[in-house]
């Protein structure tokens, strides 16, 4: 089965937690079997997000139901079908085989865990390993070994469009499950990435280039290319490796590609200009910037700062320095404050942040 885009209701990573997270919330709630809500085949082109997904569903039923919420995330493409039924061993008079139960199965089957077991890269899997997959998916077992009933059963895989490694899903197989295609969203995005600390400098440019969240092209050949997955890996190289982009372009260009690597290395000059954060949020008179792209910047790295000094900040003056700038700024960066639980008590006794919520601007 060629699954594309128009077969599908494409969804961001957030629509998809909040749809299903509801979904396994009440199934929870009412003590409904989760085996009467169909396994979940999440589409997308390489690195759109699809496993973070997974990971805040996760995250959500865990804060909506109290109980202990367990991923077990398994890469199908590095599986061999024996990986998933076991090991074949005779039994104890040797008159028969029997297979040892492999990892994956060792779960956690008390009222106050719920399971996911996420099948990712199925579509790039053999088809011999598909096929014990595919028995997982629909009926929950693969051989002699059964899934326990708190378990969620979610998997994902490149379509055929997307020109990678994807085999056809046969359409008697696709029937019987519920398909979700993921779509890149640059705003779902950039809320997930001020709360996972994004470096400045990516949450900077992606805000001022937001089409350079994901250029996947399927036709092209380059082995790098800027998507959500490639630009966490960015991030990361920048918060413990080193700020000083020069110094790792070598490997920004190994994540993202030369020519969107070239446009960030250019971007990131502009923080050389950026006021100092100590007058901010101390309250000192600090020099308000006139352009967009340096306010753009200088957002990110407030928001940055905020985050990582919760305790010996006031964020009032931060926010009344923002009031010396555009209405935008202060909305923008208010919203970004929001994602941050640490700031959550110190914004809800704020003059601004009120008004603007009552006015609903946030």
């Amino acid at each position: 089965m060629n699954i594309t885009e128009s077969e599908l209701f494409p969804m961001n990573i957030q629509a998809m937690v909040d749809m299903l997270s509801e979904a396994y919330t009440a199934l929870i709630r009412t003590e409904a079997p989760l085996r009467s809500f169909p396994s979940v085949m999440l589409w997308g082109p390489p690195g759109v997000g699809k496993s973070q997904g997974v990971r805040a569903l996760a995250d959500r039923i865990r804060e909506n139901t109290g109980k202990e919420c367990v991923v077990t995330d398994v890469r199908l493409l590095l599986f061999n079908p024996v990986d998933l039924r076991g090991i074949p061993t005779a039994n104890e008079d040797k008159t028969l085989a029997v297979w040892l139960k492999p990892k994956i199965f060792q779960m956690d089957e008390s009222a106050d865990t719920v399971n996911i077991l996420f099948l990712d890269e199925i579509s790039a899997a053999p088809p011999s390993v598909q096929a014990a997959a595919y028995q997982i998916t629909l009926d929950r077992t693969v051989g002699e070994h059964r899934l326990p009933e708190n378990c969620i059963v979610i998997a994902a895989g490149n379509r055929i469009t997307d020109k990678s490694v994807a085999y056809h899903m046969p359409k008697a197989l696709a029937n019987r499950l519920c398909h979700i295609e993921i779509k890149g969203d640059y705003d779902a995005w950039h809320r997930w990435a001020v709360r996972k600390d994004i470096h400045p400098f990516v949450t900077g440019y992606l805000e001022y280039n937001p089409v350079a969240l994901l250029r996947f092209e399927p036709t092209a050949g380059s082995l790098a290319f800027p998507t959500p997955r490639s630009w966490e890996m960015v991030s990361n190289i920048l918060n413990t490796v080193s700020e000083d982009v020069d110094k790792i372009y070598p490997m920004l260009v190994g994540c993202i590609g030369f020519a969107v690597a070239n446009n960030f290395k250019t971007w990131t000059q502009i923080y050389r200009a950026m006021p100092s954060m100590e007058d901010i949020f101390l309250g000192d008179r600090a020099e308000t910037p006139r352009s967009e792209e340096l306010q753009i910047a200088l957002r990110s790295v407030m928001v940055r700062y905020a985050r990582r000094h919760p305790q010996e900040i006031k964020l009032d003056y931060s926010i009344d320095y923002a009031c010396r700038l555009p209405w935008s700024f202060r909305v923008k960066l208010l919203r970004d404050y929001m994602q941050i639980p640490e700031l959550i008590p110190m914004l809800k006794r704020n003059s601004v942040y009120q008004t603007a919520k009552e006015n609903g601007q946030l």
